[in-house]
């Protein structure tokens, strides 16, 4: 039906591709394509479908020249310029319903690791040591859970809360309406309060120049001594520095931590943060379930058919 052009920048499951092939569309990958290369070998494409290792500037973007959708599989746009999108009338369409069940599950895989020392506990076995004196941790039941961000992600972790008996206390800068509120059993805060009641805090918000350090030296002062600190969002969404100085403290007791603000961490602080003992680190694999790779690709092909179809999205 279609003659039109994708150009794939990063892995996606073979479902979404399959469904555009089927379409019509000629589909060609480029993975790991760097920057320039990208910039030259752009010109000839209609769409691009890329994950967050690509970045789409502005420059690459200005070197489009029949470019009518950039495609990301998956939660998050803080690699592309959004403004030169809108500037040239690009499109940009994701798929951030996709990973929202490997993400909330995932939080609680975090915590319960760290709640009860699963992690060490497996390394020591390994070793030949039995350290049960030494396991000694905490249950989630009557823990007060601080959400930022009640969106999709945050919602699922809300309910998985109430399920292990939590106390759910949110913020967002939108409020949903008390209906949804008694149907998650949750209670608004603002942010100073919910930083200051939280016995466990969980971010869950995009990074933009709004959130980006949400969470800094001032906010870890609110908090309650020992809290334990979530992030699974965007690791720029947390000054990382601050929670260093935090962890070493302290201050903040755990955390389980799944983004980062240099991704692989690479400068030396951040190497000292996720060596820490009370630190869970998981190199950004929220997403990273079959179902959730899957939907990822079929929920974006089935957008770009859409778009192309001039079907309303």
């Amino acid at each position: 039906m279609f003659a039109l052009k994708i150009l794939v920048t990063d892995p996606v499951h073979e479902d979404g591709l399959k469904m555009l092939k089927n379409e019509g569309f000629h589909v060609d990958l480029a993975y790991g394509i760097s920057g320039d290369e990208l910039k030259e070998k752009i010109r000839d494409y209609d769409a691009v479908i890329v994950r967050s290792r690509t970045k789409v500037t502005r420059e690459i973007i200005e070197a489009a020249e029949k470019l009518k959708a950039i495609c990301r599989a998956g939660v998050g746009l803080d690699n592309i310029d959004l403004k030169a999108a809108e500037d040239h009338g690009i499109k940009v369409l994701s798929s951030p319903e996709a990973p929202t069940i490997a993400v909330a599950e995932l939080v609680f895989g975090l915590l319960l690791c760290f709640s009860r020392k699963i992690s060490y506990c497996d390394r020591m076995m390994k070793e030949g040591k039995w350290v049960k004196r030494e396991a000694l941790g905490f249950e989630l039941k009557g823990k007060t859970l601080g959400i930022i961000g009640l969106g999709r992600i945050g919602r699922e972790v809300a309910v998985r809360a109430r399920a292990f008996g939590m106390r759910v206390i949110y913020f967002d800068v939108y409020r949903p309406s008390s209906e949804v509120e008694k149907n998650l059993g949750v209670e608004y805060r603002d942010f100073s309060d919910l930083l200051r009641e939280a016995d466990i805090i969980t971010v869950h918000v995009p990074l933009t120049p709004k959130t980006h350090h949400l969470i800094g030296e001032k906010e870890f002062s609110l908090m309650k001594d020992g809290v334990i600190l979530v992030n699974t969002s965007r690791g720029p969404v947390v000054d990382t520095k601050a929670l260093l100085a935090a962890l070493k403290s302290g201050k903040v007791s755990g955390a389980c931590l799944d983004v980062f603000e240099h991704e692989p961490p690479r400068e030396d602080w951040e190497l000292e943060l996720v060596k820490l003992p009370n630190v869970i680190a998981t190199p950004h694999i929220g997403a990273m379930t079959v179902e959730a790779q899957r939907n990822a690709s079929v929920i974006l092909a089935n957008k770009i058919i859409s778009m192309f179809k001039g079907e309303k999205l």
